[in-house]
């Protein structure tokens, strides 16, 4: 069903809110203020809201521009009878108001879930951040917002592809291009590389400046996966395959086999060189590391001698900025609870004396460790679903004064704070960054400090 409909205001998850006969609709691939032709995708007569997707423009933004990448064009796929693979749905935005857009809907999250106002907490605009790794100079960027990818997952046809999937689609559309991965995935041109009997492959650049990671993941019933032949994969540092155990997938609890070359990726931290295997988590922005690490550092404000703890910690991004401040006579707490990137992160501070690496849920764990003693400072960077209730009560029992909260969901960043709030925490500071360009995502990164009783 095709309706007309002008665009209101951004809604958190890339949708403009729109309204037809006392329904409210949530539509893709507009911009506010747009009159539309948009076709309604998930729609139900019994159901309050529906969802729709762009399909002509009738009255256009000034703000509109041409799409990037055609296979995720929404107008082009109408043409060509298809759906537009997800992962680009404000490619169709200047990049100015794309950054004003999520500005919005991080304005709007925080007072809705956190009864917070923005200006309050010294949030004034989304910060770009260059495409450049630590150690680049970044002065002659281009400011396009492609290329930021350091890692990328694509599904697999069944006869072989590459290839993604529009969006809440189980259909597969076939890539020739990745626009918004580092040049040296692209450089590979895996889609020239057959996987059948694979059902992913993700692909990791590090910022050491090695050759790509190739992450096979193969089908249920690819019981002895077999090394693809392509120059893909010669080219790679390594290739390497990840057969999922039940219920493991996305938790790291996988067995890792390699098929060729290395099986993990040097990435760079400051002056540190940390390991990250195929299964372990890094930042997927070029320029994540440096600009989150320089925030980080500047709300906890670790000092010499301090205690400290950073909870979700991967493989240690923070935990290595945290064990240079804090020295020798401090003490770091590096909590993780999946097994191979916390794994990763016992190996990168083996020879940190001030580093305490544990495995575990945080809601759980950190109670155990601390086994009753305080910090000075805390650093998480949960998940998309956010800390929790629980694990802000385990934060909260630490008596830490300054909390540094990283988060890539504005939603439960805001839910998150009002939890802070009901233990004396204060959010004092906030600022966002544009880490993915040309989607609806950003990165939050807060200051919680402990009221004075």
């Amino acid at each position: 069903m095709d309706l007309e409909l002008t665009l209101d205001r951004v809604a958190h998850g890339g949708h403009c809110v729109a309204r037809h006969d006392g329904r409210v609709i949530f539509v893709r691939h507009g911009i506010p203020g747009e009159r539309v032709i948009a076709r309604v995708d998930r729609g139900d007569e019994k159901k309050r809201f529906w969802n729709a997707s762009v399909v002509k423009v009738l009255d256009a933004s000034p703000d509109r521009v041409p799409h990037f990448w055609e296979q995720a064009d929404a107008l082009k796929a109408e043409q060509r009878e298809t759906l537009p693979i997800g992962g680009a749905e404000f490619g169709h935005i200047s990049l100015a108001r794309q950054r004003a857009l999520k500005g919005e809907v991080f304005r709007e999250q925080l007072s809705r879930l956190g009864g917070l106002d923005a200006d309050a907490v010294g949030f004034d605009a989304v910060e770009a951040v260059p495409v450049a790794g630590w150690n680049d100079d970044a002065s002659n960027l281009a400011d396009d917002g492609l290329g930021w990818r350091s890692r990328v997952s694509f599904s697999v046809t069944s006869d072989g592809q590459l290839a993604m999937h529009p969006f809440h689609s189980n259909e597969l559309v076939t890539v020739g291009e990745m626009p918004l991965a580092a040049q040296a995935i692209n450089d590979l041109k895996l889609w020239e590389t057959n996987f059948r009997g694979y059902e992913r492959v993700e692909v990791a650049a590090p910022s050491s400046g090695q050759a790509p990671l190739v992450v096979l993941i193969p089908r249920s019933s690819n019981k002895n996966p077999k090394l693809p032949q392509g120059s893909a994969i010669t080219q790679a540092s390594g290739v390497v395959v990840i057969q999922q155990t039940r219920g493991s997938a996305g938790d790291g609890r996988g067995s890792l086999h390699t098929l060729r070359g290395r099986s993990d990726v040097t990435e760079l931290a400051g002056e540190r060189e940390l390991q990250v295997t195929g299964e372990g988590f890094w930042q997927i922005h070029r320029g994540a590391p440096r600009a989150l690490t320089e925030a980080m550092l500047e709300y906890a404000d670790p000092q010499q001698g301090d205690s400290v703890a950073d909870l979700y910690a991967g493989a240690g991004l923070f935990t290595a900025a945290l064990a240079d401040r804090v020295g020798l006579t401090g003490h770091v707490l590096s909590m993780e609870g999946a097994p191979g990137t916390s794994a990763d992160a016992a190996h990168n501070f083996a020879n940190d004396p001030q580093v305490i690496v544990t495995r575990g849920r945080v809601e759980r764990a950190l109670t155990h460790a601390m086994r009753g003693g305080s910090l000075d400072a805390v650093v998480l960077d949960p998940p998309r679903t956010g800390a929790g209730k629980e694990s802000v009560a385990a934060i909260a029992d630490t008596r830490a004064s300054r909390v540094a909260y990283v988060s890539c969901d504005p939603a439960s960043f805001a839910r998150d704070v009002s939890y802070f709030a009901a233990h004396g925490y204060e959010l004092r500071k906030a600022r966002v960054f544009d880490l993915y360009p040309h989607t609806h995502h950003m990165e939050v990164v807060g200051l919680l400090a402990k009221n004075e009783a």
